[in-house]
Parts: structure tokens; C-alpha cells; sequence
């Protein structure tokens, strides 16, 4: 009996060479690459070359519930010293050592050399406009309580400060939501100052759904002349200003807004008026909103069309839940002590947060539905259990097969969502623990 199932396991494992793994995606030229770019290649040989470095910064933003120690061990990533010493594991002065000497550079050039080779299955088909739909918003995530993490990335509160933060703003794919670009800094940089850096990454023939904090006339300016075909969208501010200069029809209408002193003056080539579309609707209970966008065709950007498209600019807020409660296990703050290495790890994550969102694009194809059908939850439990079993060669290449990944696709699908659901935002009230006394 025992002998029969060892015989089930080894064949297993021998077919799995025949199947995709979800980190051959990455390909060793990549990091290769990476490394002689940003001058980092190993040239001795090292205990924990650079190459192996690499991945086990990607590791440590999946499995979160490892020390970087434990990882190190666990997957194998370090070569061993000699055939005697074969369970010898890393002390941690090697790895500390190991990614100060690699710092930040190498991943996020991986970071974009990936996203340059997955484009096509990043962004996903087009919309009804014939536009890629993408979003923008940002985030913050907290560091460890180090003297080198205050001074570089600040407190959000002046008063109390119980971590260093810094503020990440992404460009995310609102089909696929894979992350397209990433911005990040110290907490004291705004979301508009780190919006104005994804301009390079954005892609031609594509519409970018911003939130309200963004509402800036020369982000918007600069961000549709940057490129062809490169179109916004964001809900409008209380008492904003502007001038009717045509009604395409009812709440859809053409606008001239003035642009700011304290703009012009900040960026003196913008004009004294910028033009938009202006699209009103009105909420369950009877408010009257609306958004404004660069689409300002109506014969070909209808009206209903684009209702359509405003209403998924929440597939970012799902995608940063995502990684931040089920990738990071609600584990927000950073491991790192020092800044290069809050930095590499944080690419780290993105880099697996997409290697994860890769996975679920294919099954999702193999399925016939969306990619947001597919459950995050699920394949990332069985990417972590694969992980777990199977060790990485010491020569750096992954044998890691998810043979069962696309197997059972009926327990990766999701429900379908149900459309036009909205609900008003509103601050859930937390009663006190503590009785509470007025003075008379």
C-alpha cells in the first residue's frame, strides 16, 4: 500500500516537468539582465549569490507567516558551503548582508521587465470604447521602527507616531488587476506628486479612472498629452467652477474650467482654461454627482458606455485589499530595517502579488470568464502549498510544477458580480468600551 502511493508521488512529481509552473513566467535572463544593469552581478561566488537573492525577496512577500531566515532555509535558496554541511542553515548576517549589497535597483528593474513581457496579458481585452480601462489610486504601507526609516520616509501624524509609513500610488489594470506601474515614497510626498511619475508607464489607447484627491488640472493636462489616445476620468469637487459650451443631452455636457493662480503659477505653460465633458448622475437617495473626463466625443464615447466603465473604478480598492489582507495577511509593516531594503521588499511583493494575479488571468481564459471571477484566496493557498513542498534548485531555476493549479478550475470561480449595486460611503461607528460623563 505505502509502496503504491510512493509510486503515485514520484510519478507525479516526474509528469510535473511537463506543466507551466506560475514562477517560469519570470525568466532567469530577466534577473540576469536586471543585475548587470543596475551593476549588481555576483562576481565571486557567494553563499547567497544575487541571483538567489532576488527570489528570495520575491518569496518573502508571499509567504508572510516565515521569518527571511526561515524562508532562506525552507526553499533552499542558499548554497550550501560543502556535501558534509548539506543542512547548515544561512545565518542572518548573510542575509542582511546579501540585500544591502543587491539595494532596490535590481527589482524594480525586474519589476518592469516583467510588465513589459506580460503587456498584452496584463491589460487585458478592450472596453466597449475600444480603450484599456486602467485606475489609479494609492495606499501607504508601515515600516519598522528604525532611526533610518524615520528619516527617510516621516510619520503621518506629527503628534503620534508609532511607525514610519510610506505612501505607494499604482497603476493597476481594472480587467485583470495586475499592478502596470508603482510609485512610492516618504508619507510627506502627495498622490499627485507620485501620480505624475506613472505618466512613462501608461499605455497608449487607454483610460485611467482617478479618484477625487487627484482632481488637478495639470496632472490631467500632462497626463493626455503624454502619450496617443491617453484619456481620464475622476468624480468632480463640491463647488467646482465651470462654463457650459455645449449640452449633448440631459446631465452630458461639454465645459471650460479655469485653471488656478496657484496652478499657472507652479506651471506656467498651462492655460488660463482647460476643457472636459461633464456627465451628471443621480444617486438612491437623490443626490446629484458626477465626473468629468478627457472623452469629450459623444458620437464615439457614448453616454452609457462610459456610465458603464465609472462604476469599476473600485476593481483598485479589490485589488489592494487583495494583496495588503490576504497576500500580506493583514501584515502590513514592512520586515526591513534599513530604507534599500523596505524598498526591494516592496517590489518584492508587487512582483509576486502579479506572478499570482498571471496564474488567475490563465485560469480565468481556460474558463471562459473574467479574470476577477477567479479567486485570489484560493490560488494563492495552492501557489503557498506548492511552494512549501517543492524546493528550489540550487542553481536558481524553479522546478515548482502547479500541476493541479487548472485541474479543478470550478473551485477557483467566483460568483458573478451584480451589477448597479451602490451604496453611499459612510464611517462605521465603533461604541466606546468606556462609560462616558457629560458635565451639567
Amino acid at each position: 500500500m505505502l509502496n503504491n502511493e510512493l509510486e503515485l508521488v514520484y510519478e507525479s512529481v516526474e509528469e510535473s516537468r511537463d506543466y507551466e509552473s506560475v514562477v517560469q513566467a519570470i525568466e532567469p535572463e530577466w534577473i540576469e539582465k536586471s543585475l548587470l544593469a543596475t551593476g549588481k552581478a555576483s562576481i565571486r561566488n557567494r553563499r547567497l549569490p544575487a541571483q538567489q537573492a532576488i527570489w528570495l525577496v520575491i518569496w518573502m512577500g508571499l509567504i508572510r507567516n516565515k521569518s527571511i531566515k526561515e524562508v532562506c532555509s525552507s526553499m533552499d535558496i542558499a548554497l550550501q558551503p560543502s556535501t558534509n554541511n548539506e543542512w547548515s542553515r544561512v545565518a542572518p548576517s548573510v542575509l542582511t548582508d546579501c540585500r544591502r549589497r543587491l539595494s532596490d535597483s535590481p527589482m524594480s528593474y525586474l519589476f518592469k521587465t516583467t510588465l513589459e513581457a506580460w503587456k498584452s496579458k496584463a491589460l487585458g481585452t478592450q472596453s466597449d470604447i475600444g480603450l484599456h480601462v486602467l485606475a489609479v489610486d494609492g495606499t501607504t504601507f508601515r515600516c519598522q521602527d528604525s532611526q533610518e526609516n524615520a528619516d527617510e520616509f516621516g510619520f503621518i501624524s506629527k503628534t503620534h507616531k508609532p511607525y514610519p509609513q510610506l505612501r505607494l500610488v499604482g497603476l493597476m489594470s481594472v480587467e485583470t488587476r495586475l499592478m502596470l506601474s508603482a510609485a512610492f515614497d516618504a508619507c510627506n510626498i502627495g498622490e499627485i506628486s507620485l501620480a505624475h511619475r506613472l505618466m512613462v508607464d501608461t499605455p497608449d489607447n487607454s483610460l485611467t479612472l482617478f479618484d477625487r484627491c487627484y482632481f488637478s488640472a495639470d496632472l490631467f493636462t500632462q497626463w493626455q498629452s503624454a502619450g496617443n489616445e491617453r484619456h481620464w476620468l475622476t468624480p468632480i469637487k463640491n463647488k467646482m467652477r465651470y462654463e457650459i459650451i455645449e449640452e449633448f443631452a440631459a446631465n452630458d455636457l461639454l465645459i471650460d474650467m479655469p485653471v488656478s493662480p496657484q496652478a499657472r503659477k507652479q506651471n506656467p505653460s498651462l492655460p488660463e482654461k482647460w476643457r472636459a465633458r461633464f456627465i451628471a448622475y443621480q444617486e438612491p437617495k437623490g443626490e446629484i454627482k458626477g465626473f468629468i473626463t478627457s472623452l469629450i466625443d459623444p458620437d464615439k464615447y457614448p453616454l452609457e458606455s462610459i456610465l458603464n466603465i465609472y462604476w469599476q473604478r473600485w476593481e483598485i480598492e479589490e485589488g489592494y485589499g487583495e494583496l495588503k489582507q490576504t497576500q500580506l495577511q493583514n501584515k502590513i509593516t514592512l520586515r526591513s530595517r534599513f530604507v534599500d531594503g523596505v524598498k526591494q521588499e516592496l517590489w518584492g511583493v508587487l512582483i509576486a502579488y502579479n506572478l499570482i494575479r498571471l496564474e488567475m488571468a490563465a485560469i480565468a481564459e481556460e474558463a471562459k470568464v473574467e479574470p476577477t471571477r477567479i479567486s485570489f484566496t484560493a490560488a494563492i493557498s495552492l501557489i503557498d502549498t506548492q511552494l512549501r513542498w517543492l524546493a528550489l534548485s540550487p542553481d536558481g531555476k524553479l522546478p515548482i510544477k502547479l500541476k493541479q493549479m487548472r485541474a479543478d478550475i470550478k473551485h477557483f470561480i467566483l460568483p458573478d458580480k451584480r451589477k448597479h449595486r451602490t451604496f453611499p460611503r459612510s464611517v462605521l461607528y465603533i461604541p466606546s468600551r468606556y462609560p462616558l460623563r457629560y458635565k451639567e
